[in-house]
């Protein structure tokens, strides 16, 4: 019986920080929600299936590669080189030893240094590529919200 009320309350504290996670660069949010659905499938309190387990580790690996991979798949999309993807992954992977703000902004300068010099100091196309970077990076963060509040959501609807 007790085990059951720990093991839903671990549910509910990891989709918690899994959440958090989806804005703090250092935690793996959806990861760590979906570890928290591994918790409320053991606990009597919780109806999951294995089968929507499975589905939700399924979203959560994918989730987290497209988040890493968007801002290059974006800064190529928009006409970017391969000096600015490069630049964009530089940018992405310095980004985090400098906390949200060089995760949000790393990509985008990044992909704008890189640009810039494969330009040779030429300013044409520089920013939207930097942008592409951005938007992969927005788009990312959203999907890892909204991958999380459908474990979080799914969570709640097993308890009724």
């Amino acid at each position: 019986m007790t085990l059951n009320i720990i093991l839903a309350i671990v549910a509910g504290v990891l989709l918690l920080v899994g959440f958090i996670g989806t804005f703090v660069p250092v935690l793996p949010g959806a990861p760590l929600a979906w570890a928290g659905l591994l918790a409320a499938y053991f606990s009597s309190y919780c109806e999951i299936s294995l089968a929507a387990l499975i589905v939700a580790g399924v979203f959560a690996i994918l989730v987290s590669v497209l988040d890493n991979f968007l801002p290059i798949i974006m800064t190529k999309k928009l006409g970017g080189s391969k000096a600015a993807t490069t630049g964009s992954t530089v940018g992405l992977i310095i980004g985090f030893f400098a906390g949200p703000a060089g995760i949000i902004l790393g990509p985008f300068l990044g992909a704008l240094v890189g640009e810039m010099i494969h330009k040779k100091g030429s300013n044409e196309g520089v920013f939207k590529a930097a942008f592409g970077a951005f938007v992969g990076f927005l788009t990312g963060t959203g999907l890892k919200i909204i991958c999380v509040l459908c474990f979080i959501w799914y969570f709640i609807a097993s308890f009724f």
